[in-house]
């Protein structure tokens, strides 16, 4: 089965090609001409690649090719390396209640205030928010920290009321995690 999709945008010449082979390279190849049918191809798609050899405006993950003859072997390793890089970034991006968090800079953003967050800081909001539901402090403990439950420390809520400190002094948000009855959630 066939995952990775590349969009040949308004460049006949190198769809030609790319069809040609299409079952070689082990990609799916698209041809669109106009604006329109390219949104479309877009909204359908998860994994793809928009070539063309003109850069196109509010169009991401796309490839501008202009630097011919080429081996078709650098091509499919262009594709290739788009596809991967595009990946990653898509990857380290989770947003969090309006809160956006790169996982590859270890930051935190609303609007254009940005907090910088330790690995356990970023592990205990995912935990939570990928959660729906209150988590106890021991739950968090062995599943976040890889604690014991039996054992007797105050990591978790340590941890919690510095990340709760932090969130309120830079984007003024006090409800971000919420102390609930049995342990801690993010609404």
């Amino acid at each position: 089965m066939i995952n990775q999709n590349i969009i040949v945008y308004q460049f006949n010449s190198l769809y030609k090609i790319l069809k040609e082979v299409e079952q070689d390279i082990k990609f799916n190849i698209i041809e669109v001409l106009d604006q329109k049918s390219l949104k479309s191809e877009i909204e359908k798609l998860q994994n793809y690649l928009v070539v063309s050899n003109k850069k196109i405006i509010s169009v991401k993950n796309q490839l501008t090719m202009n630097d011919f003859p080429l081996n078709i072997n650098k091509i499919i390793e262009k594709f290739n390396i788009e596809l991967i890089r595009n990946k990653f970034i898509d990857q380290s991006k989770i947003t969090v209640k309006n809160y956006n968090i790169n996982l590859n800079s270890k930051e935190i953003s609303l609007n254009e205030r940005k907090l910088k967050l330790t690995e356990k800081e970023i592990r205990t909001i995912v935990y939570l928010s990928e959660a729906k539901k209150t988590i106890t402090i021991d739950e968090l403990q062995t599943k976040v920290w890889g604690y014991q439950s039996d054992l007797e420390t105050h990591t978790v809520e340590t941890h919690i009321y510095r990340l709760r400190k932090k969130f309120l002094n830079i984007f003024n948000d006090n409800d971000f995690i919420s102390s609930e009855k049995n342990g801690y959630k993010i609404k």
